[in-house]
């Protein structure tokens, strides 16, 4: 089946993704054992920690403060419109009561808080994603790699022997339709990850591992609807910069548009780490979302509950500022995508239908020069208390094709603005385009 030159494969990706590219921004959580730990959501392997050193972690999970119904609200009024739960990290611990393993939070603590998230974000109307590490160092048959905890271990190779990796997929396999059978439709699921060879020769994990294919099909299968991202290390749906910001929109190998997220922290590490003091400003963060959505991007914000499951004091003011501009400029963002003209140096365009935002990540003396767009904006105001801004132009004529006295090119609006700097983290300037442009 085709339409209008498309295959029936290009409108389910289209279908799939309609909901993801209005969202625009979500919420990452990460939660486990290493909450507890307080050192980075990777201390066991960074410190080399044997399955003996990890289970006082194990035996000590006491998520108490752990609460669903707040991490949905806290997302909600954040202005997000989805957020994506690890399942399960590299540790191997799940979040949920599976049937394949004792190393889960059922046995800890007697909850499923996978089945809480997903209740909570269904009760706020926000989407479900799910993140899975296709990593597992607790598993028997996970080989040791360049990755695996143990791999200084004086015996590390030896360590391999009687491991099977294809019975590790089939531990794999059945977790993930644990995940996509028993919990109703899910939106987004995220694996975590796929890594080549070390320069020092130890073996990495590729699509070969995992069957990629296999699985991506498994998961289309059991969740056509829900989107996949691009860490099997084969093709799906979107792809997911991770600590970077791209610097333009990112073209697929076949020239179309990328789908594509940046997944960010708040202060560098994913999981819970108390002594990381390297916090990320809400100004920051706001730029960094705008400029995501100016690429046609979405963001996707961590933060890491503590060792009792509540969200850091540190974070939740974060967030809370970020959700304070969120509901004064939610138009620039949610629904809001690239727009093809070129913004002044101060700042980033997005585009909504015939409405134009201007990002203002510095703050201009009493003018901002909009190159291309004189003739085309029939209204200005600034989005955070609609208050109308004047704009000119300067008559061609008068300048008999010299350039304007302030230096501006022929073509270019100016939007006259007031001295002080609105009190915002980002100030956004609304234009309203013409009929047409």
């Amino acid at each position: 089946m085709s339409v209008a030159g498309w295959d029936e494969s290009d409108l389910e990706a289209t279908m799939r993704q309609q909901w993801f590219d209005e969202a625009r921004f979500g919420m990452f959580v990460h939660f486990g054992l290493y909450s507890g730990a307080a050192r980075h959501e990777w201390v066991q392997n960074y410190e080399r920690l044997t399955d003996e050193d990890y289970r006082q972690y194990f035996e000590n999970f006491d998520p108490d403060r752990f609460d669903a119904r707040e991490i949905a609200r806290r997302a909600k009024a954040t202005g997000m419109g989805y957020v994506v739960l690890t399942t399960k990290h590299h540790d191997g611990f799940a979040l949920w009561d599976s049937r394949l393993t004792d190393f889960t939070s059922m046995v800890a603590c007697g909850r499923d808080l996978v089945r809480e998230y997903v209740d909570a974000l269904r009760a706020e109307g926000l989407r479900v994603g799910l993140y899975h590490s296709v990593i597992d160092w607790h598993h028997p048959d996970f080989t040791v790699d360049w990755n695996h905890p143990r791999r200084d271990d004086e015996n590390a190779h030896a360590l391999n022997e009687g491991r099977d990796m294809a019975r590790y997929r089939e531990f794999l396999y059945g977790q993930v339709r644990e995940l996509l059978t028993g919990y109703g439709d899910i939106d987004y699921l995220f694996f975590d990850f796929t890594y080549p060879e070390s320069q020092q020769g130890w073996a990495g994990k590729g699509p070969e591992d995992w069957d990629a294919e296999k699985l991506l099909a498994m998961c289309r299968e059991l969740q056509p609807a829900m989107l996949v991202n691009d860490r099997l290390g084969i093709p799906a749906d979107f792809v997911t910069p991770e600590q970077y910001q791209p610097t333009a929109p990112i073209v697929a190998a076949d020239g179309s548009a990328q789908v594509w997220e940046a997944c960010q922290t708040l202060n560098g590490s994913w999981g819970y780490h108390r002594d990381n003091t390297d916090q990320k400003s809400a100004t920051l963060l706001v730029q960094m979302l705008a400029d995501s959505v100016s690429m046609d991007g979405n963001m996707l914000l961590n933060t890491g509950p503590d060792g009792r499951g509540a969200i850091p004091p540190r974070d939740v003011a974060t967030l809370s500022a970020i959700g304070e501009w969120m509901s004064l400029h939610r138009d620039a963002i949610v629904g809001a995508g690239h727009a093809d003209f070129t913004p002044p140096r101060e700042g980033v365009y997005t585009r909504r239908g015939d409405r134009l935002y201007l990002h203002l990540f510095s703050w201009p003396l009493g003018f901002v020069h909009l190159p291309e767009l004189a003739g085309k904006v029939t209204y200005a105001r600034l989005l955070n208390d609609g208050s109308w801004l004047k704009t000119s132009q300067t008559d061609p004529d008068q300048v008999a094709g010299l350039m304007t006295p302030a230096g501006e090119a022929e073509g270019t609006l100016t939007v006259h603005l007031p001295v002080r700097r609105p009190d915002v983290l980002v100030p956004v300037i609304e234009l309203r385009l013409a009929d047409g442009i």
